[in-house]
């Protein structure tokens, strides 16, 4: 019978990440980088992102990068700092994810622009005018009387 070597199955490993509760130090964008929010997982480790560049932002296909793959979970919405590529404009690497309380810091530094909204989920969703748009339907006294 063959012993065993390892220190436990994958589920030792899927607990590991407990100590990312901690504050971390916040990262601001160099050259080269941009920040982004995410608009659409796509799967196999890339996402479509919306860049919020000076010229008024660009769509960029990301690659989340192999050491954040199945450790960090990225969803659509998240604001990410990606690295642009010199010699595909389209394209680009996925450097850092944002926790939300970061998002808003940078929000509030104005680093982000103004009209993106962070926790939202899916990114670019209703506006604050189709709020008040209600579905209920208004039954007369009479109609309850009918049933």
């Amino acid at each position: 019978m063959p012993k065993n070597k390892g220190k436990g199955g994958k589920n030792r490993k899927r607990g590991k990440n407990e100590a990312d509760d901690e504050k971390r130090e916040l990262i601001f964008k160099e050259d080269g980088q941009e920040y982004a929010q995410v608009l659409r997982m796509l799967g196999n480790g890339r996402c479509e992102a919306m860049c919020f560049d000076e010229d008024g932002g660009k769509k960029r296909l990301c690659h989340i990068r192999g050491k954040m793959h199945k450790k960090v979970w990225i969803a659509a919405g998240d604001i990410i700092l990606v690295g642009l590529r010199d010699y595909q404009d389209d394209k680009s690497d996925v450097i850092l994810k944002y926790m939300p309380d970061e998002a808003r810091l940078l929000k509030a530094y104005s680093e982000l622009p103004e009209h993106i909204r962070l926790n939202e989920g899916i990114a670019g969703g209703l506006d604050e005018e189709d709020d008040d748009a209600n579905d209920y339907i208004d039954f007369e006294d009479e109609d309850i009387d009918k049933i």
